[in-house]
């Protein structure tokens, strides 16, 4: 890998600035850019560790149900800690992964991996301290789908992808009970009571003048 890999390399994940360039040598260690086509699936045994440097990937289970849930999503400088726990552990991936928009990934083989993680402890703090935070974020969503309700939980994503600017917003309803792990019908019954209490605008694959103040109102359980 050249000087000016390493250093794109670097600014994502200051991580690996005590890395000499030696190392960077090695012949399987690659940079690659993936379509949105690529996915992995639950059982997977990895090869490499990867390392987000730009796009986004969506990190989700599947129920014995079929349903999916989304986990969280990882982008520039950030890895998928069931990856890694996957790695260290030699298990099969606990999870899937799915591409949402054209990612470039640093891929690790695994023996590197381990090896750096070893002698690095930069790199050992960065992936350990990403563990715990999302460790604290599933356990959070594991709370919020057992104990929240569920139009708490549409307006708190709803306020999340928009602003006081910019107050509509692209996704279906089969999208946000994927996003809430819950079912599509559930999604369009709500956003109707929604839409009927004036708070938004139904369209096709649409959600338009959504009013933020009247949502945020209604993020506590007890208003519901």
């Amino acid at each position: 890998m050249d000087l000016n890999r390493i250093q794109l390399v670097t600014d994502a994940f200051p991580c690996f600035s005590l890395v000499p360039e030696a190392a960077w040598r090695h012949p399987d260690i690659t940079v690659e850019r993936f379509s949105t086509q690529l996915t992995m699936q639950q059982g997977h045994l990895f090869a490499h560790a990867a390392f987000v440097l730009s796009g986004k990937v969506r990190i989700y289970i599947i129920s014995e149900s079929g349903r999916e849930v989304t986990l969280y999503r990882v982008q520039r400088g950030g890895v998928c800690v069931l990856m890694m726990a996957s790695i260290l552990g030699e298990t099969g991936y606990e999870a899937s992964a799915q591409l949402e928009e054209e990612t470039e990934l640093l891929l690790l083989p695994v023996d590197v991996f381990k090896d750096w993680m070893d002698h690095y402890k930069d790199l050992r703090q960065f992936i350990y301290r990403n563990m715990i935070n999302r460790m604290v974020s599933v356990t959070s969503l594991v709370e919020d789908i057992a104990f929240k309700p569920i139009n708490a939980r549409i307006a708190e994503l709803l306020l999340r992808r928009t602003t006081d600017s910019h107050n509509h917003l692209s996704i279906t309803h089969e999208a946000i009970a994927i996003e809430l792990g819950t079912a599509r019908e559930v999604i369009s019954r709500s956003l109707k009571e929604f839409e009927k209490a004036g708070w938004l605008q139904l369209g096709r694959g649409r959600i338009t003048a959504i009013r933020r103040d009247a949502l945020q109102e209604k993020l506590f359980p007890s208003d519901w």
